[in-house]
């Protein structure tokens, strides 16, 4: 857990005052970029409905060793969120594309969460098509609708994306959301109402709750997809590692069992029993560990790990 209150804990607002906006594709894009410009680069990409935030549980430790560079997408966290239902999921890799050539990027590995995945996943298709900005050394996927055919939405999720969606978003306060969001985590790794009230703080900057029903059409965009993102990561060039919280109700190890069975690309594979949708959150030093661990095996053989 982020362990609010703790001396590592880092609050939304001190998070804000790491990074700063961008101007990319005509929006301002709010970017942490940290570490040593001579170390290997990583791009995190975050997951709906938060923002790079999520990864602050193991940056500390990660960057000592990479250069980090995580982004708040268009619509979440302090990036611009514009109110209308015009989010796609090629919108927003085409900002992370763009972004990648303003930070001057030739190689750098990926981490994705969850909404995250997604981007990654056409990301990885133009990489594959060799149309892709700078050249990818590895992917690393942590939960996420990575088949439409196994992601279980929530009720609400259906609900906010249908034409009652705005509608229900007024209606949606901080304790309904607690409870939604707490719901996916594990049962030994709940949020705390701190925790619960930073992230619906984030949601909420610059007037953003809107982001539940306009981004949420990024659930058709996977239906739309499907064939072309499920073909690259089957047909990858690219090493490719899932982390995977298995509790998690909407895409734990049901997903993982479907990205076996469809024979895409798994060079490392972690599975945490316990954990639930929100890994790097719920359990940040095992997450970290496997991922290290992953980056270390790119110069050896491939492995899969459970972690109990």
């Amino acid at each position: 857990m982020m362990l609010n209150g703790s001396p590592d804990y880092v609050s939304p607002k001190q998070w804000q005052s790491r990074g700063k906006l961008e101007a990319v594709l005509g929006h301002s894009i709010f970017v942490v970029d940290e570490g040593d410009s001579s170390l290997p680069t990583i791009v995190l990409l975050h997951g709906f409905p938060t923002s790079s935030w999520d990864w602050q549980p193991i940056w500390s430790e990660l960057v000592k060793n990479y250069r980090l560079i995580a982004l708040d997408m268009l619509g979440f966290g302090f990036s611009d969120k514009p109110n209308s239902r015009t989010y796609t999921i090629h919108g927003q890799a085409d900002i992370v594309e763009a972004l990648v050539e303003i930070k001057g990027l030739k190689s750098f590995h990926l981490l994705a969460h969850d909404y995250g995945d997604t981007v990654a996943q056409e990301l990885l298709a133009r990489q594959l098509e060799g149309a892709g900005a700078g050249t990818w050394l590895s992917c690393c996927f942590l939960n996420g609708g990575l088949f439409p055919e196994t992601h279980r939405a929530l009720l609400t999720q259906k609900l906010l994306l249908s034409p009652l969606g705005r509608y229900l978003n007024v209606l949606t306060g901080f304790a309904k959301f607690g409870r939604n969001f707490s719901s996916v985590f594990g049962l030994q790794t709940k949020p705390s109402n701190q925790e619960l009230e930073d992230f619906w703080w984030l949601i909420n900057f610059n007037d953003g709750k809107h982001v539940f029903h306009n981004a949420m059409t990024y659930i058709r965009d996977r239906l739309e997809h499907r064939e072309r993102w499920v073909a690259a990561m089957q047909q990858s060039t690219i090493p490719v590692a899932v982390i995977n919280g298995s509790v998690d109700p909407v895409s734990g190890a049901h997903m993982v069992a479907r990205y076996k069975a469809l024979n895409c690309r798994l060079d490392y594979l972690a599975e945490l029993p316990l954990i639930g949708h929100y890994p790097q959150v719920e359990a940040p030093d095992e997450v970290r560990v496997h991922y290290e661990n992953f980056l270390a095996s790119l110069l050896t053989n491939s492995g899969e790990v459970s972690n109990g």
